[in-house]
């Protein structure tokens, strides 16, 4: 249990600008990882392996992509009892993202709002600091590396940020994330077509059987995929992942529909939804994923969890893994075991 309940830290970060209270307390993190004042926000691991695209997951819960961009944290958010933890996105270039501010509390409905815009310090910043992460994987904790496009390259060349991406974490992560389902960083979300996502993913899946003969290892690579999607886009995506042998789905990310925050301060921002609005989307999501990829395909689930209860709607939906962001800055390290216990009973 961490030596500092999250219910007296939260309102200091909560009087603070969400973006900044976000940098401060990953600075801290940074600083303090792997030190005895980890205590500070730890929480004792629960056990429920899990083997998925040939890793063994300790247990099923994890850090989505988003939070820790350049992975300076992965030790210290280990900490907080997660199973498996996700870093980025990471572009080949750093950016500086989208003009500021970037990031609104919507508290009435335990939301976020982000157009953040994979702002980050580019891939050999990002390849340092994975490399210096140390006790999270020496725990057995499992490290996914998310990667994406720069704003800067154009849609049709998307796919040489992708390729440059995949070469520079494929030696050091237990599986790669491809994110083209952000809805901030301009045309992405076009990707996700079917003859965009095909070319795409043809040519991933080329250069990924390379890097496995070069490296002596065969990465898993997963896709992450939006809310924002009918059944039938979620078909042709299905069938896309198994046409190039794809590893597993993430689902899903933010969502660009506001329905369930009309009226709300900052709802009419531009942005992505995170939080308790998504989890209805997400599980519909990963429900018509299940149907359309039977039963033995490895799905994370990602969207709305904020209890125990919302982590096993995922489970039940047809997810075998699920991850927390939005959960974390609401609820605190708490919640990850929280999750776990649940998803284990």
């Amino acid at each position: 249990m961490s030596l500092v309940p999250y219910a007296l830290t939260r309102p200091f970060l909560f009087g603070l600008d969400p973006e900044h209270a976000h940098e401060l307390t990953l600075d801290a993190i940074a600083r303090l990882q792997d030190t005895p004042l980890q205590c500070l926000w730890a929480e004792t691991r629960v056990a429920d392996p899990v083997t998925l695209a040939g890793l063994k997951f300790p247990n099923r819960v994890g850090l989505a992509a988003g939070l820790d961009k350049n992975g300076r944290c992965i030790d210290g958010l280990g900490a907080m009892g997660f199973g498996f933890i996700e870093v980025g996105t990471v572009t080949p270039k750093a950016q500086p993202g989208n003009p500021k501010p970037r990031m609104f509390r919507l508290p009435e409905a335990d939301a976020l709002i982000n157009r953040l815009g994979f702002n980050n310090l580019g891939l050999q910043a990002f390849l340092d600091n994975v490399r210096r992460a140390r006790s999270f994987r020496q725990s057995g904790g499992i490290l996914g590396l998310n990667i994406g496009k720069n704003a800067a390259t154009p849609i049709e060349n998307a796919t040489d940020d992708y390729l440059i991406g995949l070469a520079g974490v494929y030696p050091h992560a237990d599986y790669v994330t491809v994110n083209i389902s952000s809805p901030n960083t301009k045309n992405l979300r076009a990707l996700q077509s079917d003859e965009a996502l095909d070319a795409l993913l043809g040519a991933l899946a080329e250069r990924r059987a390379a890097l496995a003969k070069e490296h002596g290892r065969s990465v898993p690579m997963f896709l992450k995929i939006a809310p924002d999607l009918d059944e039938g886009q979620v078909q042709v995506i299905a069938a896309t992942l198994g046409r190039h042998g794809l590893d597993g789905v993430v689902a899903t990310n933010t969502t660009i529909s506001r329905d369930a925050v009309k009226g709300l301060k900052h709802a009419e921002e531009t942005g992505g939804l995170s939080g308790a609005p998504v989890l209805q989307a997400s599980n519909d999501v990963i429900r018509q994923l299940r149907a359309a990829l039977g039963s033995r395909f490895p799905i994370i689930g990602v969207g709305g969890v904020m209890s125990g209860a919302d982590a096993k709607s995922k489970i039940d939906a047809g997810a075998d893994l699920v991850q927390v962001y939005t959960g974390l800055i609401y609820k605190g390290a708490p919640l990850v075991r929280e999750a776990a216990l649940a998803i284990r009973r």
